[in-house]
């Protein structure tokens, strides 16, 4: 099928970035010949996504450490810009290990023997508001550290860096902690933060970002204790590229020696997607990372041979809904009913906004030149129920059905920014038989500026341009989603939204619609 990104070019090069989507500050590890990848999720549940691929151009989803937000009751409401920030993936005696903060109750710690298997329940290994960004750190000489940043917005500092011990099995902090890098200190940086804590060759290493998501760079800092003194570095900036901010990430080395480092670009509505350069150490013993310091945009594979694949995007709903989905807030057992294909239930609600809907089931926006499109009818669902197609972040809009008493209506409608929904497109009748509409087509473009374009047909048209174009907006700190959704108005639930697959696919400027 034809992919909405596929990095690999089928010739020995990769292309950047690897995955088009919002895997947000990632973090990767090589385990044998396995490499495994996480990342930020935030409200989004389940969270802590697991990748997986074998060349670190090629990935593929496996699972979540995180089947449910906690405390449960916090988030049944979509909580936006909260939940799981910025997590550290290592494998230590035998074990995965995700340590993850919450910047409102602190650093959870959960492990897995398998990754594409059960997480434990998380543990709290320290607990306080403004805590970020944790990474630890097992020592050659049988110690453990962790490093963590601050978020300003709860712990009112931010732009440095601390430094703990740690027991062996990362239940325990056994210090009070010491700042060891002071963004302060150093001319020009704001916004230290987002460590990854290393070892080599008798050196102890922390990679950390600096200067924001939408502007900064990547830097290093060496010491031979891991409490400091620190030198460091600027190692990857934007220099002359289009890659804004390129920081944030990891350091991973393959069997055969060789050093690559993964990290984000954030691109607005696109999320922070994630780019792969090539690594090397200098003659002066520090990191160089792409091209002198700047992002490469293609370069042969780190390992050859691999298939080509990507996180997948299309879903038949054939057995029960793909990895690549979650809701915007803690599932319900109602929320998807019994039957073939996906069966949303209308779920009762007070708002008409899909930003303050948990149960949006979305995915990450696929691709900066996509299509996507499914089918849709209502089944037994009362007046003042309606379920579409949805392109949803600090803005939205969506094309589907809406019940009324009259019967039911095929509609565009959008939502700006902290502004309420209104319809923008035509609202078209479709017949009604025994409770059951009939079937319509559903569809978006997506282009690389973030436009959207929503597509309808009838029972027997084909898709065309419906409502004005919609330029698609970031969340808070996520990108948009591609979502489906199902809701009514009434005080008792009823009835279904019976989509068809989804499929999404890449599109050219000849198919895309004006």
């Amino acid at each position: 099928m034809n992919q909405a990104w596929t990095a690999d070019n089928g010739d020995g090069t990769y292309r950047n970035p690897v995955l088009h989507a919002d895997w947000s500050d990632p973090d990767a590890i090589r385990v044998g010949e396995d490499c495994y990848m996480t990342a930020s999720s935030f409200n989004r549940v389940p969270g802590l996504p697991i990748l997986h691929s074998r060349d670190l151009v090629n990935w593929t989803l496996i699972g979540h450490a995180l089947a449910r937000l906690e405390p449960e009751e916090d988030f049944r409401t979509p909580q936006h810009g909260c939940g799981v920030w910025a997590p550290a993936l290592r494998h230590h005696a035998g074990r995965f290990w995700i340590v993850y903060p919450d910047p409102d109750r602190g650093l959870f710690v959960t492990t897995a023997e398998d990754p594409a298997g059960e997480w434990t329940k998380p543990h709290l290994l320290k607990g306080g508001k403004g805590l970020i960004d944790p990474c630890p750190l097992w020592a050659s000489d049988g110690s453990a550290y962790l490093v963590h940043g601050w978020a300003k917005s709860r712990a009112g500092i931010n732009n440095r860096l601390t430094v703990h011990r740690m027991n062996d099995d990362a239940t325990a902090l056994l210090d009070d902690g010491a700042v060891v890098i002071d963004g302060d200190a150093l001319p020009g940086y704001r916004t230290l933060e987002g460590p990854k804590f290393y070892e080599r060759d008798g050196w102890y290493w922390i990679f950390a970002p600096a200067g924001g998501v939408t502007d900064g760079w990547q830097s290093a800092f060496r010491s031979r204790d891991p409490f400091g003194p620190y030198e460091g570095r600027i190692v990857l900036e934007q220099g002359g590229t289009d890659v804004n901010g390129p920081h944030q990430g990891a350091w991973v080395d393959t069997a055969d020696g060789a050093d690559w480092f993964l990290h984000f670009q954030d691109k607005g509505p696109f999320g922070r997607i994630v780019h792969l350069q090539p690594m090397q150490w200098g003659d002066d013993g520090w990191p160089e990372i792409g091209h002198k310091g700047e992002p490469v945009a293609a370069h042969a594979k780190p390992r050859a041979g691999e298939r080509v694949t990507a996180p997948a995007t299309s879903d038949d709903f054939a057995d029960q809904i793909g990895l690549q989905w979650t809701w915007q807030g803690n599932p319900e057992p109602g929320w998807i009913l019994p039957g073939p294909g996906l069966r949303l239930a209308c779920v009762p609600t007070d708002t008409a906004d899909l930003r303050r809907l948990p149960n949006v089931l979305g995915q990450h926006l696929p691709g900066d030149r996509c299509r996507a499109t499914t089918t849709l009818r209502l089944a037994d669902t009362p007046p003042g129920s309606r379920a579409g197609l949805t392109i949803l972040g600090d803005s939205y809009a969506w094309v589907g059905l809406t019940r009324t008493p009259d019967g039911d209506l095929l509609s565009c409608s959008a939502a700006e920014p902290a502004a309420p929904e209104s319809i923008r497109g035509r609202t078209d009748p479709i017949k009604v038989h025994h409770g059951t509409s009939e079937t319509v087509a559903l569809g978006v473009e997506v282009e690389p500026s973030g436009r959207c374009r929503f597509l309808a047909g009838r029972p027997g048209e084909p898709l065309a341009p419906i409502g004005e174009p919609f330029q698609a907006t970031a969340g808070r700190w996520v990108g948009a989603a591609l979502g489906l959704f199902a809701a009514t108005e009434t005080d008792d639930p009823g009835g279904a939204a019976e989509f068809g697959p989804v499929t999404v696919t890449g599109i050219d400027d000849s198919a895309a619609h004006g």
